[in-house]
């Protein structure tokens, strides 16, 4: 019994010693910063953009860095892009109201679609606020659940509006303004979906672990029984 105790405990040490070692969540160097949003980066579609966008909000970042932070940053980025692309295509719809002009729906029903987005963008920095760092909550799976099914409509949402003027004879310049604004909501988009669910492969992979170790304890708690 106490061999098969070590050997347990040898495992499960070895467990943690590589759900560690394989990718720190928390930086505390400002210099490796950068390393830390470049590595990252890479696990998205758009790995250049990623880190030109998130570059802009750590460069004075004097603390810690963690993945949900990162995160965070990423989803901001996104909801900017998305009120940015907003307040433009709202300002073009007004004025081809006031024009009268064919092209008024096709983009009015564009600016249907951003105006969504930018609701499930705002919904899902508030619910990503609500998830711990270490993801020990009853309710982090419906937290979790809940950002991904409103970061996936938001990505929905801008390719709808860029489908939506294939076909169309709107203006040359205006119509390769609003595709080129939405084209870039989607990929920063895209690319803040990737790094949440890179953080929450690491809050599962902490569950685990905490949950490996209870039932560890548990029939250590047995066995001494």
């Amino acid at each position: 019994m106490a061999i098969t105790t070590r050997i347990s405990f040898f495992f499960l040490s070895l467990l943690l010693f590589t759900l560690v070692r394989a990718d720190r969540p928390i930086l505390h160097r400002r210099s490796r910063a950068r390393a830390f949003i470049e590595l990252q980066c890479q696990t998205t579609l758009y790995p250049d953009l990623c880190v030109r966008c998130l570059s802009y909000y750590v460069n004075n970042f004097t603390t810690t860095l963690s993945h949900q932070q990162l995160a965070q940053f990423a989803l901001k980025v996104s909801l900017v892009k998305a009120e940015s692309t907003q307040t433009y295509v709202t300002e073009v719809a007004k004025e081809l109201k006031r024009r009268k002009a064919n092209d008024y729906q096709s983009v009015k029903e564009c600016l249907d679609q951003i105006n969504d987005g930018v609701e499930q963008l705002s919904n899902s920095i508030k619910e990503t606020q609500k998830i711990k760092e270490n993801g020990e909550t009853i309710d982090f799976p419906w937290h979790a659940s809940n950002v991904q099914t409103w970061m996936s409509t938001a990505l929905t949402d801008a390719s709808t509006c860029i489908d939506g003027f294939s076909g169309r004879a709107i203006g040359g310049k205006t119509k390769a303004m609003i595709k080129a604004k939405v084209l870039n909501l989607q990929q920063v988009t895209s690319n803040a979906l990737a790094l949440f669910n890179r953080l929450l492969q690491r809050l599962l992979q902490h569950r685990l672990l905490h949950g490996l170790l209870h039932v560890f304890f548990c029939l250590q708690i047995r066995q001494r029984d």
